[in-house]
Parts: structure tokens; C-alpha cells; sequence
């Protein structure tokens, strides 16, 4: 039967760790699910738009129940919302093309130096000191969700890059986090549906077989991950598991243009 099939596959069981492993920093964190998960996945030896595409699969489902319990408790700011969901699905669909047209050799050590430039970016977040909360300004919603969702399709990062813009700029943390989780649903859904459309013509090399396993082992992995989110918020306060993710991903991402360019 396929689901046995799966548990004595190891890609099942390495991309189960990875999702556990995410899911734990994400759920204390708020952010950083894609990051890790591709970070971790590429320095395994994943190739990055095989990583990307099975990290973005699995987000459907995790966004899509985050955001639905920030419109729910009315933590969605609809105006931003409207400017900032289309411009992420522009950009994250780009992004994707992208990632599936350009060599593997060359995305390889992109990727290594944009998830180096993530583990800079959350190192600075952890030490940033926090600013009054204010009304959220949407006029730069456009450009700030093309580019989040650009990125977000070569390394993850919907989140640093676009709740850390939004909330640096002293917006109230509720209605940047509800709103910024709300639209990560439709772009991820995006970039999912670009990478699969790219599999199913053959410019991404991954059969449906071992991306369905790859998908289910994230997805499994997150689900054993989530009751424990809150007991390491509680452990680990958010500052210091900010600033060890930053240095494991930093670690990773050298990791990988080591091995990119022996």
C-alpha cells in the first residue's frame, strides 16, 4: 500500500525530521517554517526548487489553518490584505519560474547567498529593539509583497521579510501578524501551483510519487511538532531561539557553497 510505501522511505523520514524540527521553530517563533526547511533540506543535498516546491506544498495546509484563525479573531487588516496578497502571489509565482528555468549549479549558491542574507537578517531582528505600534501605512504593500513573495519561493522568508518590514516600522503586532499569516495562504498556494504545474511539464525533475512522500513527511512532521510549540516558546525565550536559528541557518547556507563549489 502507498502509505507503507512511504515509511520505509528514507526522503519520508528525512523530510518528517525537517518538518518536526521546523514546525517547533515556527510555532514558538511565529516565522522561520520555510527558512529552516529549505536551509536544512539543501545543505542535505535537496535541490533547491525540489526543496522549495515540497516546503511551499506543505505550507498550504499550515497557512491556510493559520489564517483562518486570524480572520476569525479579526486580526486581518483587509486593506493591507487586498494590496498585499496579490503582489505576494506575483511575486512568488515569478520567483518559482525562476527557480525551475535557471541551471542548478548557478540557483545553488543564489540560494546559499540569500539564506545567509535570512540569517543575518533574523540575528539583527533578535537584538532590534521594538517600536510604539502605530497605523499600518499600506502604500508600500505592493512592492514589499512582490519582493517578499519572490523571495519566499527561493528560500522562504513570507514572513522575516514581510511581518519584520511591516512590524520594524512600529504597526501593531497583531493586525501585521494576522494579516502578513492570512495572505502567506494564497502565496504559497501560488507558488505551490507554479512548481507543480513546472513538474507535470517536466521542467522540474521530481515525480509525483516522491513528491506526494516528501509532502506527507513535512506534513506529519509538523503535526507531531505542534502540541510541543508552546513548552520551547516557554524554554527558549524568543530573543536567544531567534538568534540560534539566525546561526543555524548561516552555518547551513555556508554549509551549502562549500559543497556548491567543490
Amino acid at each position: 500500500m502507498p502509505f507503507f510505501d512511504a515509511l520505509s522511505s528514507n526522503e519520508f523520514w528525512l523530510f518528517l525530521c525537517v518538518g518536526f524540527l521546523a514546525q517547533l521553530i515556527d510555532g514558538a517563533l511565529g516565522m522561520a517554517y520555510g527558512v529552516v526547511c529549505i536551509a536544512v533540506l539543501s545543505a542535505t543535498g535537496v535541490p533547491a526548487a525540489q526543496a522549495s516546491a515540497v516546503v511551499h506544498a506543505a505550507e498550504v495546509f499550515t497557512t491556510g489553518a493559520a489564517g483562518a484563525s486570524h480572520a476569525l479573531h479579526k486580526n486581518v487588516d483587509w486593506r493591507l490584505f487586498s494590496r498585499l496578497a496579490p503582489a505576494g502571489v506575483m511575486g512568488g509565482v515569478l520567483g518559482a519560474y525562476l527557480l525551475t528555468e535557471v541551471r542548478p549549479e548557478i540557483v545553488g549558491p543564489l540560494v546559499s547567498l540569500y539564506l545567509s542574507a535570512m540569517g543575518v537578517f533574523l540575528l539583527v531582528r533578535a537584538f532590534r529593539a521594538a517600536r510604539p505600534s502605530r497605523d499600518i501605512n499600506v502604500s508600500l504593500a505592493l512592492p514589499l509583497g512582490a519582493a517578499g513573495g519572490f523571495l519566499d519561493s527561493w528560500g522562504g522568508g513570507w514572513g522575516p521579510v514581510v511581518a519584520s518590514t511591516l512590524l520594524g516600522g512600529g504597526h501593531a503586532p497583531r493586525q501585521v501578524v494576522g494579516t502578513v499569516s492570512a495572505a502567506e495562504f494564497f502565496v504559497a498556494s501560488a507558488i505551490s501551483a507554479a512548481f507543480v504545474t513546472a513538474m507535470l511539464t517536466g521542467s522540474l525533475p521530481l515525480d509525483v510519487a516522491t513528491y506526494t512522500t516528501e509532502v506527507a513527511g513535512l506534513i506529519v512532521g509538523g503535526l507531531a511538532a505542534a502540541p510541543l510549540a508552546g513548552f520551547v516558546a516557554r524554554l527558549a525565550p524568543a530573543k536567544y531561539l531567534t538568534i540560534g536559528v539566525g546561526l543555524l541557518v548561516l552555518g547551513l547556507a555556508a554549509w551549502q557553497l562549500v559543497r556548491s563549489f567543490n
